[in-house]
């Protein structure tokens, strides 16, 4: 059952209004989305590039220039190991790009999923070795890697960790946290704990960027250089599903600036294999339908070819990739319908139901495929969940979280029987013994504090709003709050007793519901609703009144523009 909840943050909303020279409707959602003070709204409405913090606060940044500077200066071999999402994809393009610019040495390598796993493994530094590799640099990875980078250490491998995820950490009995960083000769990591950089929720492509910010800056290579870079870094940032807020916020949003025109030849044969312009993406192309292309190539084939395909030069070769990887995004999705149908089936079909954390297992999963099935129970079941899958290493798995569940830190509290596991708050990968699953089951329940509340799905509404205050203007102004994505979602307004009017079922799928609303006083619009339309067709057959939340939009056709709603939540 669905909780909906109108957000009561208070504030001057008409001073706001009368001071930025926007409707007082907006600036309530800016105060929604924690915007405090005069400073955070401006930086909000108006922040650019000046309004990064100083780059030089990231601990360990200098050590890393030097070592970068003293490598590119005596031609030392510099290998770059990625991560194979998309990520982990664009800061290995970001730093080869980069140091190639600077006349550096350098190649790259990213791990295959099945065969090598998450992240640095001992594999891949002693390949790196046998290479004539002198310095190993990681990027959206490496934090958690501290054996391997002993051993590349012990081979005589210089190594340079750039990454975002959390630092690893052991709980002592009194409940304190002692922080285990890899022996590596510099780690740039905004989540260290004395990390003075003042914005921690980067992304692997952005902390690589901010790297070669520095490297060009120390090197005296013009600032604008490194803006190139930004519509890698904006790609990363949503395709990660990063927090849009202060520093994330001006990245995408200058970033998809620069992706309008961008001239790289892999993501303009991308967008057109998708049917797509480049002046039109938003961050809900990148999310939906360019980002699972790019992150189909690491999950069925080789990560390695969406690199191949951002590198490419002729735009046969770029059109040629492009093609594959949407192919492989194709098959992907149609392998993970078969796959939570299963996941949903099991649940039902046993007391997995009851649990408050979902552990799944479904041994003939493809492994990669296990975070999206996890991401589709989550929200199908609003919990917690975890699907595991059988392969050669052992039992392997991905989970995805709700937001009062940090499935790391609850993860931390089974490290013995996981053989491996690392993550965020709402999101994690952990491999395990067979005869563990059990076991793993049994404690992440047992050790589970949701509450029913915590449970229950909330629809957070920002305001109640009659259809009748849209306008154009309002709707204009809607658009300085963008770009939306994770943390920074698209607002969402309510109004009850509103009339619905005869639904009609629209589109080739059956997939669209045109109506009418009409408020108390005759006011009407035209309205949509995307989702299981049948049942709403019939819930407004069968009630006079209804309540709704929706987002205004524009309708243009033929050279008319209406005002219209989309309906997001009925009752």
């Amino acid at each position: 059952m669905e909780k909906w909840v109108v957000k009561a943050k208070k504030a001057d909303f008409q001073k706001i209004g009368v001071d930025f020279h926007i409707d007082p409707v907006i600036a309530r959602l800016i105060r929604n989305r924690d915007v405090i003070g005069y400073d955070a709204m401006e930086e909000y409405l108006h922040g650019d590039l000046k309004n990064l913090a100083d780059v030089w606060q990231l601990k360990d940044i200098e050590k890393a220039v030097e070592l970068l500077n003293t490598g590119i200066r005596e031609k030392k071999k510099i290998r770059i190991i990625g991560d194979y999402d998309i990520d982990g994809i664009m800061a290995t393009y970001v730093l080869l790009r980069g140091l190639e610019r600077v006349g550096a040495n350098v190649d790259t390598q990213i791990p295959n999923r099945i065969t090598d796993g998450y992240g640095l493994n001992e594999s891949l530094v002693r390949e790196a070795a046998r290479e004539g590799a002198e310095m190993i640099l990681t990027c959206d990875n490496g934090i958690a890697a501290s054996e391997q980078i002993r051993i590349a250490r012990e081979l005589g491998l210089q190594v340079i960790v750039t990454d975002h995820h959390e630092v690893p950490y052991e709980e002592g009995e009194d409940g304190a946290r002692k922080f285990i960083l890899p022996p590596a000769d510099a780690v740039i990591n905004p989540k260290q704990a004395d990390c003075g950089y003042p914005f921690k929720g980067l992304c692997g492509a952005a902390v690589a960027w901010k790297v070669i910010c520095a490297l060009y800056e120390q090197m005296g290579i013009p600032k604008s250089e490194t803006e190139e870079f930004l519509e890698y870094v904006a790609i990363a940032t949503v395709g990660d599903v990063m927090e849009l807020q202060g520093e994330n916020r001006i990245l995408v949003k200058e970033g998809l600036r620069r992706l309008h025109t961008t001239e790289n030849q892999g993501l303009l044969e991308l967008m057109r294999a998708n049917n797509l312009e480049p002046e039109q993406i938003n961050t809900y192309h990148i999310g939906f339908i360019l980002g699972p292309c790019l992150n189909a190539s690491g999950r069925l084939d080789t990560a390695k070819r969406a690199l191949e395909m951002l590198c490419a030069k002729q735009p046969e070769e770029a059109a040629r990739l492009a093609g594959d990887l949407k192919a492989l995004n194709d098959s992907r999705k149609e392998m993970t319908v078969n796959g939570t149908e299963e996941a949903i089936r099991l649940v039902e079909e046993s007391d997995l139901k009851k649990d408050r954390v979902l552990v799944v297992y479904l041994p003939e999963c493809h492994e990669s495929l296990a975070g999206i099935i996890a991401g589709r129970l989550k929200e199908h079941y609003h919990r917690p969940a975890f699907v595991l899958t059988k392969t050669e290493e052992g039992i392997k798995g991905s989970g995805r979280s709700i937001e009062a569940y940090s499935m790391y830190e609850e993860l931390c509290k089974c490290r013995e029987v996981l053989t491996k596991f690392g993550g965020h708050p709402m999101a994690a990968g952990i491999s395990l013994k067979e005869e563990n699953i059990q076991i793993l089951h049994k404690k992440l329940n047992e050790n589970c504090t949701l509450t029913e509340e915590d449970l229950a799905e909330k629809v957070v509404i920002d305001m109640m709003m009659p259809i009748a205050y849209i306008s154009r203007r309002l709707i204009q102004q809607i658009d300085l709050l963008e770009p939306f994505g994770a943390g920074n979602k698209k607002p969402l307004f309510v109004q009850k007793n509103l009339n619905v009017s005869r639904v009609r079922i629209l589109g080739k799928n059956r997939n669209v519901a045109k109506t009418q609303v009409v408020d108390e006083h005759g006011y009407a619009m035209d309205a949509l609703y995307f989702g299981d339309v049948e049942k709403f067709q019939k819930y407004a057959a069968g009630h006079r009144r209804m309540m709704l939340t929706y987002y205004p939009t524009i309708n243009s056709y033929m050279g008319r523009e209406t005002l219209q709603i989309t309906i997001q939540n009925y009752r």
